[in-house]
Formats: structure tokens, sequence, C-alpha cells
């Protein structure tokens, strides 16, 4: 219980986080992105800090098997760039450049009311959704594949 708490209390500080620093407005992610008209450079600065944090933490977390508040921690170790994390970021970056919206920011902004968030996280829901039943598909079929070449 006291994990959940202390994940509530960390995804607070996130979206006072995001708001604060303007990530929620959609206006000012796309100004920031309209490097050929009105650039609104503010954005990088936020992702700059973003960035120097990550780095910070990821460091420690990589010396670490327990969070600070004693649950298991286990850092991603994969670092193979493939066809499938360039074509997801190329979809994320669309959808962003679309949108004016990530995830972080668009679940923020739709418990703000924000209509456009709502819609936008609809559609990312029903994506998720989509990846997931063709990842058990795709998965279902080699296990199918495998057995039929052992067997």
């Amino acid at each position: 219980m006291q994990h959940r708490v202390t994940e509530f209390f960390v995804g607070l500080i996130f979206g006072l986080g995001l708001m604060l620093s303007g990530m929620t407005d959609p206006g000012k992610v796309l100004g920031f992105l309209d490097v050929a008209g009105l650039w609104d450079p503010s954005l990088a600065l936020v992702m700059g800090g973003a960035i120097a944090l990550g780095v910070f933490a990821f460091s420690l977390a990589k010396k670490r098997s327990l969070s600070f508040f004693g649950a298991d921690l286990r850092v991603p170790d994969h670092e193979v760039i493939d066809k499938r994390l360039v074509l997801g970021s190329l979809l994320f970056g669309a959808g962003w450049g679309l949108a004016g919206f990530c995830p972080g920011p668009a679940l923020v902004s739709m418990a703000a009311g924000q209509s456009k968030a709502i819609w936008f996280v609809v559609f990312m829901l029903i994506g998720m959704l989509i990846f997931e039943v063709r990842e058990r598909r795709a998965q279902a079929a080699q296990l199918l594949e495998a057995r039929g070449t052992t067997g």
C-alpha cells in the first residue's frame, strides 16, 4: 500500500510539473515544434532539465537493486535500435506534432477537462489495444510455428 501512495504523489508532482511548464498546453507545444514559424524555445529548457535529471536518475538506478522505498528496481538494458523503435518514435512524433499532446500531458489535460485531450486519450487507448491484440497474435503464431517445427 505504501508504494501506491508514493506512486500517487510522484504522479501528482509529475502532473503539476507538466502543468507549470506548459507541456499540457497544445498551443505551447505546437509553438515549440514550429521551428520555421513563430518558434517558442521555452519547452527546450523543460526538456533539457528532464534529460539532465533522467541521466542522473538512471545512472543512480543502474547501481541499485531496490528503490528508495524498498521495492524491486529493474532498469531496462535493451539498447538495440530496431525497426519497431524507429517506427514507434516516428508515430509518437507525428502524433505529438499533430495534436500537441504526448501521453503524460494528455492525461493531465484530460483530468482538467480539455475535450481535445479526452479524444486524444481515447484514441491512444484504442491504438494501445490494437498493438496488444497484434502482439498476442504474433506471439501465438510464433508459438504454433515453434511447436510445428519441433514436433
